[in-house]
């Protein structure tokens, strides 16, 4: 499985392009659509679905953008958040510190996260855990044939993600990451929303909000 990561402008959100042998999995197109169709365009295969670790704003941008230019793959995200997707406010893009944006409107997931599951789409093969406290439907997804895990906005280098959002709750950031993360083998490999990738092993000795 090849990963290629597009940094896009807005919030310095990541987007990540997952691609095996007959088709790519979008993880969090965000506000870069040329980029992200340019890449897909030049990786030239289908995409088998679209999936959010949550639905603030900056992780949504490009979804309808995707799902019109291939065919309308299908969108999962957790149930908790489903309703975000179509609502502004609560997606964060309608509140007035976003005024100098267009609010961001999408149209509903095709599916919502089963926990108890692990999810096979087109040999991509993964299980999604949730990891709450950024957001009440924040999600990872691991990939343990690949050693790696996309932590949303829970777990990042070195540090975490905003818990003083509506919804989120710092305790329960943390018990996410350390139940659901760090209970990861030490070399997996983490794709955080936004910064660089990093180890399980490396945050658990080096971010200070477990010291």
């Amino acid at each position: 499985m090849k990963i290629r990561r597009i940094l896009n402008p807005v919030a310095q959100e990541n987007t990540y392009i997952l691609e095996n042998d007959t088709a790519c999995l979008v993880i969090d197109p965000g506000s870069d659509t040329s980029s992200i169709l340019t890449e897909l365009k030049a990786i030239d295969k289908p995409v088998a679905a679209i999936l959010l670790t949550h639905t603030h704003y900056d992780h949504i941008m490009s979804v309808e953008a995707v799902r019109q230019a291939y065919n309308h793959p299908p969108v999962y995200v957790a149930e908790a958040e489903k309703d975000w997707l179509l609502n502004p406010i609560d997606n964060l893009s309608g509140l007035p510190r976003h005024d100098d944006m267009e609010d961001v409107i999408v149209n509903p997931a095709e599916y919502y996260f089963d926990f108890t599951q692990d999810y096979k789409i087109e040999d991509f093969q993964f299980k999604v855990v949730p990891t709450p406290g950024h957001s009440i439907g924040g999600v990872s997804f691991i990939f343990d044939k690949e050693e790696t895990v996309f932590s949303g906005d829970a777990l990042f280098k070195e540090t975490i993600g905003r818990w003083d959002l509506p919804t989120g709750n710092h305790e329960q950031l943390l018990t996410s990451i350390k139940e659901q993360l760090f209970t990861l083998p030490n070399h997996y490999r983490v794709f955080p929303g936004h910064g660089w990738d990093t180890t399980i092993g490396h945050e658990k000795v080096f971010n200070p909000h477990f010291s």
